[in-house]
């Protein structure tokens, strides 16, 4: 294709950018040092941007170099994986990649299901915040977490969920938690990811508004609920994505389930044309079966 670099010159860039050396990435790929840095060399030139800073401590990636490695390693990791699946023999191979949170809280504790009903298609899954590019060819399926805006493609919401405070059960009692303004002697949790913030919820159900700083933020809803079961304060959180927790009784929502933000909030999305594979048929039927149990 035009415009695209040479092969060699993405797999040196790519080698260097996750193992953060010139060196380790030549002692991967079988190639000099030198060799490497005249890969990169090529490709910071045919791009006309620096990939890459370079200090007496290291190297590290530019502002340009990140957000290119974040579409060029997906689009690698899908050409590698293809590649293996055509070693191997592998014709019914399904590519899904996933919202962080939800891969590992929600899905994979069902995944064996879909093994066992579907033993024939080989799953690969991927997980990350930024979305997969399907002009890539990246995934089959992407489950998405934010407002759905994305033309072209077929968006598919999962469930409602309900976010809730959520803490320990012991925390609750130490605190003596009984209404929503106790929160605010308590260290709170912000998820700063989450599309439901602590100034939402208390503009729902309270006169007070939200404190301006937080105990601990994180950008990862399994750190939040995490923090949360150690005691570290209150977590603003799915009661989806936190029913695991929930059901082991190492959180608990503070006042039930009643004083909830309801959200559609996570959704497959494909292109149209990818439905006509059989695999993929099979992972969404499946998916919103798993979906309506909750």
């Amino acid at each position: 294709m035009a415009g695209v670099p040479p092969l060699a010159n993405l797999l040196a860039f790519e080698a260097v950018a996750r193992r953060r050396s010139f060196a380790l990435a030549a002692a991967e790929l079988h190639l000099t040092a030198s060799a490497i840095s005249h890969q990169v060399a090529r490709l910071e030139a045919h791009l006309g941007v620096r990939l890459f800073e370079r200090s007496a401590h290291g190297v590290r990636l530019s502002t340009a170099g990140d957000h290119y490695l974040g579409r060029v390693g997906g689009a690698l990791s899908a050409l590698t994986a293809a590649t293996e699946d055509l070693r191997q023999g592998v014709n019914n191979s399904l590519y899904v990649h996933s919202a962080p949170s939800l891969a590992s809280l929600w899905l994979m504790p069902r995944l064996r299901a879909f093994a066992q009903a579907h033993p024939d298609i080989s799953l690969n899954l991927s997980a990350a915040h930024t979305h997969s590019d399907f002009a890539l060819g990246q995934a089959d399926i992407d489950i998405r977490y934010g407002v759905p805006q994305w033309p072209d493609l077929v968006v598919e919401p999962l469930f409602e969920e309900r976010i809730v405070p959520l803490a320990s059960p012991a925390f609750i009692q130490e605190h003596r938690l009984k209404r929503p303004e106790h929160l605010l002697d308590v260290p709170l949790i912000q998820s700063t990811v989450s599309i439901v913030q602590w100034q939402d919820w208390f503009a729902e159900f309270s006169d007070q508004r939200a404190p301006e700083r937080f105990a601990v933020r994180f950008d990862r809803a399994q750190m939040s609920l995490d923090a949360a079961t150690q005691g570290l304060g209150v977590a603003l959180e799915s009661a989806t994505n936190a029913g695991r927790h929930i059901t082991e009784r190492k959180l608990k929502p503070i006042f039930g389930l009643d004083k909830s933000i309801k959200v559609k909030a996570h959704f497959a999305v494909y292109p149209a044309r990818h439905a006509k594979r059989p695999p993929v048929e099979a992972f969404l039927t499946w998916l919103h079966q798993q979906a309506s149990k909750g």
